[in-house]
């Protein structure tokens, strides 16, 4: 593999006309520039081979198969990279997006509350069973993020942020007492996570599809509950949303 610096040089003459004086600040501003981002695209694609060696190794896999993959030296991994975990950090974020991407189109209001949840959970559970082995490497290796937490804690933490927005939402539509939003989306976030955990796990014979379905209906039963002892029956089959 060609070394990545040496084609971050610039000629002087591209870009510019016949003749015309190159600013020596603004030559070095431009190679700099390419080469940040061509650093930026050689790390997002070694973060990419670590996912498919995770995906193909299990969670136990290691700093040499993930360069294997990624068809480079050892060495040559960790000139963009400070260590393992930094490395660690990258995996973390993206696979905070990934979850992220496939939750993000979810959290629609004009949907109805069976449609909401029953849509979150199907995401939620789809993507733990596609990217089992890299929850799992996420979980044994403790991957400390940015945040300072646990990339595992985090993604808790964004997807409560999401239920929280959306319940407020709700607060507002309902008139429910806002106190109870927060404590109730960690609630429902804790218990999908902890169930989800468990059943990939040993999952007893339930499939998946009856897994979405039975723990979408306990998720409405907590609501329902809530609900009723503000004094409100919803329909889960209804937008609360009018005209949605």
């Amino acid at each position: 593999m060609p070394d990545e610096t040496a084609s971050a040089g610039v000629s002087p003459a591209v870009g510019t006309e016949a003749g015309a004086a190159v600013s020596p600040g603004a030559s070095t501003d431009g190679r700099a520039t390419r080469w940040t981002g061509q650093q930026e695209r050689r790390r997002a694609a070694f973060v990419e081979a670590a996912l498919a060696a995770i995906a193909q190794h299990g969670p136990d896999v290691t700093t040499e198969q993930i360069a294997a993959e990624a068809g480079v030296a050892r060495t040559r991994l960790y000139r963009h990279f400070a260590g393992a975990a930094e490395l660690n950090q990258a995996i973390a974020a993206r696979a905070e997006e990934m979850i992220l991407a496939a939750l993000t189109p979810v959290w629609d209001l004009s949907s109805s509350p069976a449609e909401i949840i029953s849509t979150a959970v199907g995401a939620h559970l789809g993507w733990l069973v596609d990217n089992l082995a890299l929850y799992r490497y996420l979980v044994r290796h403790s991957v400390t993020t940015a945040s300072g937490d646990t990339a595992v804690n985090d993604v808790k933490r964004l997807i409560a942020t999401h239920l929280l927005r959306l319940l407020e939402e709700y607060v507002g539509l309902l008139g429910l007492d806002a106190r109870m939003i927060g404590p109730l989306s960690y609630g429902l976030v804790g218990f999908v996570d902890a169930t989800a955990e468990r059943w990939v796990d040993e999952d007893h014979g339930v499939q998946l599809p009856e897994m979405v379905e039975l723990l979408s209906s306990w998720i409405w039963s907590v609501l329902d509950g809530v609900l009723r002892r503000e004094g409100l029956q919803l329909d889960p089959g209804t937008p609360v949303v009018p005209g949605g």
